[in-house]
């Protein structure tokens, strides 16, 4: 028994003949494969144009991105502008702060609890102690002399006259004796301003460093005086400079 083959309808075209629609074949439009070819063909193009079209649009941004990104661009360049401008001075206040340290530890190191600040007290202290004991000896000298003196006027014994002025020129003696404190005196207070110098050296310095004697002025407090009664009026010696100064004149004219 043969068995006979099915013809498919490529077969049948090529040969010449009319297509024959087999009754177990699904397509009722003979037209449908090629309908349905077309379709697929436009899907693929719209796909195809719509990829183009993202990939344009990906590849070349707007003029609202562009003005968006220039701005943002814009933004950053002056934060780190700013961020520039704020490093400098930070340099520059940790500078100032290293410089202030190091004149500091100059001072503590050297002045205010180093050798030099105990020198000073001693220095001060010795000026004060020997001031008072060579004016206790200039005293006690001129009393003598004193005495010495109204003894001479009153004796005529030639003995008694030697005995007197010998004794006069002795305390005479040690009167140009006990001035030599004056220049013990002068040599500690020299030590004294030497030291004092130093000191105001390094804290001109410093004031410096922070924009000089008017900006510390301005951050200083108001100095108010909170003494009372005759507390007020213990200021002191006044200098040559100062004024306020009494001259006899007017303290004769007080009395008249």
């Amino acid at each position: 028994m043969a068995i006979q083959r099915k013809r498919y309808r490529i077969e049948t075209m090529q040969s010449g003949d009319m297509p024959i629609i087999d009754n177990d074949e699904s397509d009722v439009n003979p037209h449908h494969h090629q309908i349905m070819s077309e379709l697929r063909a436009i899907r693929a193009q719209m796909a195809s144009h719509n990829r183009t079209q993202v990939a344009e649009q990906e590849e070349a941004p707007s003029a609202q991105d562009l003005t968006a990104a220039q701005q943002l661009l814009g933004s950053y360049r002056a934060q780190i502008e700013q961020c520039e401008k704020l490093k400098v001075e930070l340099d520059l206040i940790h500078d100032a702060i290293t410089r202030t340290k190091q004149e500091i530890a100059m001072l503590h190191g050297k002045s205010f609890s180093g050798d030099e600040m105990l020198k000073v007290t001693g220095e001060l202290g010795a000026v004060v102690g020997g001031t008072e004991e060579a004016t206790q000896q200039i005293l006690e000298a001129a009393e003598a002399i004193d005495q010495a003196a109204t003894a001479l006027g009153k004796t005529s014994s030639p003995d008694q006259h030697a005995r007197l002025s010998e004794e006069i020129l002795e305390r005479v003696v040690g009167i140009f004796e006990a001035c030599n404190f004056q220049d013990l005196t002068g040599q500690r207070i020299s030590k004294v301003m030497t030291t004092m110098k130093f000191i105001e050296h390094h804290i001109t310095v410093m004031m410096e460093i922070w924009g000089g004697v008017d900006a510390i002025k301005q951050h200083a407090p108001a100095i108010l005086d909170t003494r009372v009664g005759d507390a007020r009026l213990l200021n002191g010696p006044k200098g040559l400079d100062d004024v306020g100064h009494a001259s006899q004149d007017d303290i004769d004219a007080m009395f008249n």
